[in-house]
């Protein structure tokens, strides 16, 4: 992986909270689309941190946490939409909420021309990319694809790459109605989206129990190590030493990603209320209430 340096062609509102930017560069022939649900890392200048501050190579994160607060550029964890290598570009969606951080207030206030850094993955990667995390068994009867806004990015990706006869539901959250038209249509998916209520993540949580209690046998529970979210991170993808899926087949595949508390809630309704084999779900809590990613 290496950090790509782009700028902003183009901005499109694809619905009231996800925003596409449409990136350029000179060498974004060399952007690696390794599949599914890539991630990638954004950084963002700041007024006291230029993009030139943000160091390069191999060690660039140890030397990145050495700056002062105040130097570093900031950076946040996103999804390959689309790479178009004949005409070097790159996009990406982003959520757009009011102003919490340097992310949202970059995202609020971006203009043509304006410059960023992606670290991706080149062209010449090979073998297992860790960037992504849907690795289904071999064989699986039904897929399960799950989150809030934030992981509706990938989910998109996701459902564009299975091929036709793949079949599965969507459970998707969204902060407005008219967020449920961004994703695309899956010919062998069902979709439950809903906007949110005044119980955050209620429609998520209940929905993943619904949808799981129709697609697989109740099991008996299982134990599930309970995670503390506050100090460490929520996530949890099973593969094999060789970077595989953990299972040649599973009645269901489920893929849960968004914020880690219901994240957290899921994982302990899936595996150890329904008795969901562990080693064929990854969970993902890609951002925590409250908190700041780093």
């Amino acid at each position: 992986m290496r950090f790509f340096p782009v700028r902003v062609r183009a901005i499109s509102d694809l619905t009231p909270s996800l925003r596409r930017f449409m990136f350029t560069g000179d060498d974004l022939g060399e952007y690696g689309d390794t599949g599914f649900d890539q991630r990638v890392k954004v950084v963002f200048p700041t007024p006291t941190a230029g993009l030139s501050a943000m160091p390069q190579g191999d060690d660039w994160y140890p030397r990145w946490r050495e700056l002062g607060q105040t130097e570093r550029p900031p950076f946040r964890t996103y999804t390959t939409r689309a790479v178009r290598h004949d005409v070097r570009e790159v996009d990406i969606d982003m959520v757009a909420h009011d102003v919490r951080g340097p992310a949202s207030a970059w995202i609020a206030a971006a203009a043509i021309g304006d410059e960023v850094l992606i670290l991706a993955p080149t062209t010449a990667h090979t073998g297992v990319s860790y960037g992504i995390d849907f690795v289904p068994p071999a064989h699986t009867e039904n897929i399960l694809l799950a989150g809030d806004e934030t992981a509706a990015p990938a989910i998109a990706v996701i459902l564009e790459q299975l091929p036709p006869a793949a079949r599965g539901v969507v459970v998707l959250e969204v902060p407005q109605a008219a967020d449920a038209d961004y994703l695309p249509h899956h010919p062998g998916f069902a979709y439950r989206i809903a906007a949110r209520s005044g119980d955050r993540h209620a429609h998520l949580v209940t929905a993943v129990a619904d949808v799981v209690a129709d697609l697989v046998p109740a099991g008996r529970g299982g134990q599930v190590e309970e995670i503390d979210i506050d100090a460490d991170t929520l996530w949890e993808v099973p593969r094999t030493a060789k970077g595989g899926a953990a299972l040649k087949s599973a009645p269901l595949y489920a893929w849960l990603a968004g914020e880690a508390g219901a994240i957290k809630q899921l994982r302990r309704d899936l595996v150890g209320g329904h008795g969901v084999d562990r080693r064929a779900i990854a969970f993902m809590g890609y951002w925590r209430l409250g908190k700041a990613e780093v």
